[in-house]
């Protein structure tokens, strides 16, 4: 007997299950399950389970067993025997055997089980969309689908209540020629879309002739499909000149508005090297660089000059001007190669053609370009301007060239001037050796100085005999200082001390060797000696700067100020305060400045009897009688009654025969130290012992109460006093002379970096 099975599914069909020989002489009756219910010859009734059915354990079979097994399931469609078959035969063309299986059967969830199982994502999600429609032939087109069966699919989908399905299928698919078919009969109004679409892949394979046809079916002419039909027009356009209509393509393109198509039939147009129509929808199309690139293959250099403002390919501008310059036409040459930055080419035009050398240094200078310089170069050398051409050399890194167009041409300082801060140390030897053979030994000095051979530059140095003899000290210093040699430091001292050729130096030298060399102790001390020497002199203001600066030096080193250099500054501090203070008409603080000066007039040997007569008229404007009346007898003595000057003894000899010794006594304040009261002009308190800084606007000492300091010297001051003192026309800073306005004076809040200064 055979058995059959046939299931509900997509397809029809009737399988062949197995074979099973009945018994001789019976009949079958019945078939349920695989069970045969049979009529022997007595008329006795029998089962017997056919072949096909027969039920077996899948771990008591081989693995060939259990694939024969596993088909033998599928056929009867058996799925959960079949499952534990694919379990052991653990095989994914086994599980995809009985998914596809399941789906042929339309068993949806067995076969999302079965794909959900082998972790196939996209037919699980596939699965679930149509899960639950009810529609078995709608069910059924689906399945083939997946399955690959689209013809199937399609049949099905055409009994279904949704024909367009198929449709839709063979839109995504690409069936086009399936797709305009459907269409006619499902969907007319859908043919211009797929046209559309079908007429694109066969641009995109080449079949130009066949997509201008689908083109032109696409257009609708209807306002609501405006963008459908342009795109349809745009490729109309392409496949026109694609298929040789070139005049009808061109003038669509440039009829429609799209600047991407001017372009895409602009490049279609220069693979057919139909130079101009491409450079026109180029130029149209307003892409600058790709429409003047196409007019250069035409040589259309008209139009690329009337381009070139819009062109931004250096590439393009070179090209222009090369055609330029063979034409001879070498200034418009210029602008395109300046225009593309080619300095070098622009440089060589304005040297050889248009023979303009200051619009070529202008662009060497401008540009830095090494091979323009040294183009620059050779054309001074042609001039003789060696000079000129030695600069363009040294600008073009080619040094060695310029040290012997120098040493030839006895240019070398003009080369040692140009070369800079740039050079090597081997090219400021070479500088330096030649100033040596020329017997030039400030020059050779310096430039043994810069390669750091500090013995022979200090020795050149001190050779020089010309006015150059101040600049050679200073840059004797300065080798001394980098050299940082004992031996060459005692070289240097014993020839500023004149021991070398019994001709001392100025002690300024030495004190900015001191400086250079760090020695701190020593640059004070002899700080002090040069602004004695400048006091002396009566050069004051001079004598002050030396001080306040060597008190800058050592403060921002952190190194005790001795107690010489403190006095020394204040009292030539007090003296500079007073013209200042007797301008403004504040006669007592300017009598008070002149009495702390005049009690150290040793100090101002140049001036004795001028101050002093300054602070006998002081006082008498201040009202300070009794100290008038000291000054003026003091002016009245042997030594100094001579040299009084003639407007000023009458007055001065009145104040000594009739005395008047009223005076008010001095107002005070506390000690900012210890709170005891003295007066404001005391600097040392009596009660603490303390040194007391004082006020750099008026002289007085501090207090706590109204500190304030100089922003740009950090020197100190009564707050109120300085804003006040800055408040005139000119606003500067008493001590450091930098300007600084009123708003700009610090108020101190923590004094104690003012009053713990550290003294010798």
């Amino acid at each position: 007997m055979k058995a059959a099975a046939g299931h509900r599914g997509f397809c029809n069909e009737c399988l062949l299950a197995g074979k099973t020989k009945l018994p001789f002489g019976t009949v079958p009756i019945m078939l349920n399950c695989g069970e045969v219910t049979l009529q022997t010859p007595s008329g006795k009734v029998m089962n017997i389970v056919l072949e096909s059915h027969t039920t077996r354990k899948a771990q008591d079979l081989t693995l060939t067993d259990l694939s024969k097994a596993l088909e033998q399931c599928i056929k009867l469609r058996r799925f959960k025997e079949a499952w534990d078959f694919c379990k052991h035969l653990n095989s994914m063309e086994a599980w995809l055997q009985m998914g596809k299986a399941a789906l042929r059967a339309l068993d949806i969830d067995f076969a999302l089980r079965v794909y959900r199982h082998i972790g196939d994502v996209g037919m699980v999600l596939s699965l679930h969309k149509i899960r639950t429609l009810e529609d078995h032939k709608l069910l059924a087109g689906y399945v083939a689908m997946f399955l690959g069966e689209f013809d199937a699919a399609q049949a099905a989908f055409m009994e279904s209540s949704l024909p367009l399905a198929a449709l839709e299928m063979r839109r995504d698919l690409m069936h086009w020629d399936s797709a305009l078919n459907l269409a006619k009969r499902l969907a007319p109004d859908q043919i211009p879309y797929i046209s559309k679409e079908y007429a694109q892949q066969l641009e995109f394979t080449g079949d130009s002739q066949n997509a201008l046809r689908h083109y032109e079916s696409g257009i609708t002419r209807e306002e609501a499909r405006r963008d459908h039909d342009e795109a349809c027009a745009a490729g109309v356009a392409r496949m026109s000149i694609r298929t040789g209509d070139i005049r009808r393509g061109v003038n669509m393109a440039l009829k429609m508005p799209s600047r991407v198509l001017k372009k895409e039939c602009a490049a279609i147009l220069e693979t057919m090297k139909q130079w101009s129509e491409a450079a026109l929808l180029y130029e149209k199309g307003e892409y600058w660089d790709k429409a003047a690139s196409v007019y250069i293959k035409s040589k259309n250099w008209a139009k690329v000059g009337e381009l070139l403002p819009q062109v931004t390919s250096p590439k393009i501008h070179i090209q222009y001007a090369k055609a330029k310059e063979q034409d001879g036409k070498y200034k418009e040459a210029a602008a395109a190669y300046s225009s593309a930055k080619d300095w070098d080419n622009v440089i060589r035009i304005q040297l050889d053609h248009l023979q303009n050398p200051d619009e070529a240094v202008r662009v060497v200078r401008e540009s830095e370009s090494i091979d323009g310089a040294k183009m620059v170069a050779k054309f001074f050398i042609k001039l003789s301007d060696f000079g000129t051409a030695i600069q363009f050399l040294v600008m073009s890194k080619c040094n060695d060239e310029a040290f012997q167009l120098a040493q030839q041409h006895s240019q070398m300082e003009v080369y040692a001037d140009i070369i800079g801060s740039d050079a090597t140390p081997e090219d400021y030897q070479s500088i330096a050796v030649y100033f040596e053979n020329e017997k030039n030994h400030f020059m050779a000095g310096k430039f043994f100085l810069f390669c750091g051979q500090y013995s022979r530059a200090l020795k050149h140095f001190l050779r020089v005999q010309s006015i150059e003899d101040t600049q050679s000290i200073d840059l004797a210093i300065e080798t001394v200082g980098q050299a940082n040699d004992d031996g060459l430091t005692r070289v240097l001292i014993n020839f500023l001390m004149g021991e070398t050729d019994g001709m001392p130096k100025d002690a300024k030298y030495l004190f900015r060797l001191y400086m250079a060399l760090k020695q701190y102790p020593e640059a004070a001390r002899t700080a002090i000696i040069i602004a004695r020497e400048e006091q002396n002199a009566g050069q004051y203001r001079n004598a002050h700067d030396v001080l306040f600066n060597m008190y800058e030096e050592l403060r921002k080193e952190g190194i005790k100020v001795p107690v010489d250099m403190q006095n020394n500054l204040m009292i030539l501090h007090s003296y500079m305060l007073v013209k200042q203070h007797a301008r403004k008409g504040q006669h007592l603080i300017a009598a008070r400045l002149l009495i702390r000066v005049a009690n150290n007039i040793s100090k101002f040997p140049s001036h004795i009897v001028p101050i002093l007569t300054s602070t006998v008229i002081e006082c008498q404007k201040a009202g300070l009688k009794t100290s008038a009346f000291s000054y003026a007898t003091m002016l009245l003595r042997p030594e100094y009654k001579n040299q009084l000057d003639l407007k000023y003894k009458k007055k001065i000899e009145a104040i000594v025969r009739r005395p008047d010794k009223t005076e008010e006594e001095e107002t005070t304040s506390p000690c900012p130290y210890c709170d005891f009261e003295l007066t404001d002009m005391e600097l040392s308190c009596p009660e603490c012992k303390n040194q007391i800084p004082y006020c750099i606007a008026t002289g007085v000492h501090l207090t706590k109460a109204d500190m304030g300091a100089c922003p740009k010297c950090d020197f100190p001051a009564l707050y109120e006093a300085f804003t006040k003192f800055q408040s005139g026309d000119d606003s500067v800073c008493p001590m450091c002379s930098e300007k600084v306005a009123p708003g700009d004076v610090m108020r101190v809040q923590d004094i104690t970096k003012y009053l713990n200064t550290n003294f010798d």
